[in-house]
Parts: C-alpha cells; sequence; structure tokens
C-alpha cells in the first residue's frame, strides 16, 4: 500500500535542481568536485568545484658542514603541515611540522598540507638531500663563548626563546623565569638573569634580588630551531649550592599536541647538591658531586614511565668545565661525560617500560637554572646568591 503523499518518479525529477538530475541523487556527495552538468549549467544552481590547499613550500638555509635547516610553509589559512623523511608518502598521521629542524643526513623530504577548512589535502612537496656527510662532523653549534663582542650579549634571538613568570614550569619551584628583556618586577634588564659574557659563554644566573624574590632564566628552542638523531653535547660549568637544578634536555616538538610526557623528555644533564641524591647514587653527603641523566614518557602524568642514571667517578666536579653529551639514533639514546667513549647510561625499546617516544619526531633545546623545588629542595642559608650556570657551547653532530 502506497501513502497518499508519494511523489511519482518522474514528478520528484522536475523538483530536483538540473545540477543533481544530471548526477542523480547516489552521487550528491561527489558533486562537491565538480562545477556541473556536462554541457554547461545555469546560474544558481553550479557547485563549485573543492579547493585543494597550496602545497607547502620547503626552504633550507645553511647551518655547518653540508647541513641545511628546513623550513616548511603552507599559505592555506588553517593547514597543517605534515611530513616524511623516508621517501614514503605522508599522511595525517606522520610527523607533524612545529619548527624548523636540521637535516644532517641523505634523506628525502616529502610535506602535505592537510585538514584546511573547506579544502582537500594537498599535492606533495618533495626534496631530496644528498649532502653524504661523515658520521662525527659538526653540523650545527652555538658557539657562546666565541663572542667575543660586549655590545651583543643577547643569545641569538633566531635560535634562543625562553619560558617566563612565576612557578611556570612545574616542579615547586621558587623562582621567576625572566625573559631577556624583562622589566617587570622582579625582573629587571639592569641585571640580566641570561647573557653572553664575552670569551666566557652563556651565563645563566640565580639571583636573590630582594626577600624571598629569586629570579633565573629558561632558555629554550622551541618553534624555532629542532633536530632528531645525533650527537649533542654542551660544555658546561655548574652552580655548587643548595636550591641550585641547572639543566640541560630536549622535549619533543610534538608536546602542544599531545602534551607531557607522550611529547617525550631526554634529560641531558641534571644536576643538584647531594642532599637529595636519586637512589643509584646512594646515600651521598651533602656537596658530593654527581650529574644525572634521564628519559620520560607514558601516555600522561599519572602513567609517566622514566628511567635515571648517574654519573659519579670519584674526583669529579661540576663546578669544573665539562662537557655533557647524548647520542641519539632510532630506539636508543646513550649519555656520556667529557667524551663520546665514556658512555654512562643506555636507553633503549628493550628496557624502557613503555612507549618509545623518542622516534616521533624532532625535540627541541631547553637551558635552565632552576631554583628550588620539588627535587633539590628549597633555598636556605647556605644558599650562594648570585649562582651561575656557564654554557660554553652547545653542538650537535651528524651520527
Amino acid at each position: 500500500m502506497k501513502s497518499e503523499n508519494a511523489i511519482r518518479p518522474q514528478e520528484a525529477a522536475r523538483r530536483l535542481p538540473a545540477a543533481l538530475t544530471c548526477y542523480g541523487i547516489g552521487v550528491v556527495v561527489a558533486l562537491a568536485a565538480f562545477a556541473g552538468c556536462s554541457g554547461g549549467s545555469t546560474s544558481g544552481n553550479t557547485i563549485p568545484p573543492a579547493q585543494i590547499a597550496a602545497t607547502p613550500t620547503i626552504t633550507t638555509a645553511a647551518a655547518q658542514n653540508g647541513a641545511l635547516i628546513v623550513t616548511l610553509a603552507d599559505s592555506t589559512a588553517g593547514a597543517t603541515i605534515y611530513y616524511t623523511i623516508d621517501g614514503s608518502m605522508p599522511t595525517e598521521t606522520s610527523i607533524h611540522y612545529f619548527a624548523p629542524f636540521l637535516v644532517a643526513s641523505n634523506l628525502t623530504l616529502n610535506v602535505i598540507a592537510a585538514n584546511p577548512p573547506g579544502y582537500l589535502n594537498s599535492k606533495v612537496a618533495t626534496q631530496t638531500f644528498s649532502a653524504n656527510i661523515a658520521s662525527g662532523t659538526l653540523v650545527w653549534s652555538d658557539e657562546f663563548s666565541k663572542n667575543t663582542v660586549a655590545s651583543s650579549p643577547q643569545p641569538n634571538p633566531a635560535t634562543w626563546t625562553y619560558d617566563t613568570g612565576y612557578q611556570c614550569c612545574g616542579n615547586d619551584e621558587q623562582e621567576t623565569y625572566c625573559a631577556w628583556d624583562s622589566n617587570v618586577a622582579p625582573c629587571t634588564t639592569s641585571n640580566l638573569n641570561a647573557a653572553i659574557v664575552p670569551g666566557q659563554g652563556l651565563e645563566i644566573v640565580a639571583a636573590n634580588p630582594s626577600g624571598t624574590n629569586y629570579t633565573s632564566a629558561r632558555l629554550k628552542s622551541q618553534g624555532l630551531f629542532s633536530f632528531q638523531y645525533g650527537r649533542i653535547e654542551a660544555s658546561m660549568q655548574l652552580p655548587e649550592s643548595q636550591a641550585m637544578w641547572p639543566a640541560f634536555w630536549l622535549l619533543g616538538n610534538n608536546i602542544t599536541t599531545v602534551s607531557w610526557p607522550a611529547c617525550g623528555e631526554a634529560d641531558i644533564m641534571e644536576h643538584i647538591d647531594g642532599s637529595n641524591p636519586p637512589p643509584s647514587v646512594g646515600a651521598a653527603a651533602p656537596g658530593y658531586d654527581w650529574i644525572a641523566g634521564s628519559v620520560h614518557g607514558g601516555a600522561s602524568s599519572s602513567a609517566e614511565v622514566n628511567g635515571t642514571q648517574t654519573y659519579h667517578p670519584s674526583g669529579f666536579s661540576a663546578a669544573s668545565s665539562h662537557i655533557y653529551g647524548m647520542i641519539w639514533t632510532k630506539g636508543q639514546i646513550q649519555y656520556y661525560v667529557d667524551s663520546p667513549s665514556n658512555i654512562y647510561a643506555t636507553f633503549n625499546t628493550s628496557n624502557f617500560q613503555g612507549t618509545w617516544p623518542f622516534d616521533q619526531g624532532p625535540m627541541f633545546i631547553i637551558l635552565n637554572l632552576a631554583i628550588g623545588g620539588s627535587w633539590p629542595g628549597n633555598v636556605n642559608a647556605s644558599t650562594v646568591f648570585p649562582s651561575s650556570m656557564i654554557v660554553q657551547d652547545v653542538r650537535i653532530y651528524a651520527n
């Protein structure tokens, strides 16, 4: 039995716009990709073709010894850039682009722009890199100690930006982190917390301008420079005083989308007073010299997975200049002091109890001097102000 309101097929066809009758009801979804029926269309019934996002651009700048810094961009508003470095076609599960990255090996880079509102994904942009750089070659560095010009103490703004504010970054730390040009109390440009001292290096200063106000600096290359795989190291002299917590470390570029610790954290060097050592150091007396290297991952902060090893040979002094380094290869991270042959910690996919987060894309660099907090404990009467962390250089070598 048919409804009295049923419409005969012939009448239904007459009621459809011309642009639909030429394709049939079953292909309405596809019409976004076509201008109209073959043979022309009438004004008001034309369905515009779907637009395709602009093909991403790949630009390069010289690093060192044949290595390049690659920047990706796309002119389509709202587009997200994804890329691969193994020659495969990129998809929306490929590496998410966040910042310029170092290329120091032979590879084929493929790039797409995805998900712009109202657009289809772009065509693939591609570029092949064949620098043939030998393992162990210096491919990028910031040579702070070679700066001999007193009039230019600012760390390179093309590489370094800052985390700022009071207790900005967790750990119950006591300091206010100050940007280069901040004059908002307790920060002041008359006493910089991070500046290049000609002939010595980058000095990060922990200060006590008044009362319980403490200031310091936390420099990072986030959004400006990143890398994946290679050997990275820094020559440093560290402060030795209660509550001082200097660190040289990496975070995944994708921290803005997957958060911490899923982004991965690689701590190349952390040093605190010996009064609160990790278990591997044992019951060390206050002032005993050691540094720690660790890795952190996990789906969420409540499900964090980590590993820590320490370096504390007899006679070691963190106040003296040492090289702290990391060798990063696919599936493995190793830490060393003074020489890449002096490895004291190895973490890999076999001994890390969780999803390994260090092969998902580039990471950025952080140099900071924290004051107090959950690990070193707070400032007390023995704490020395000002205390300084001196960084002579940061260098990256090809694997």
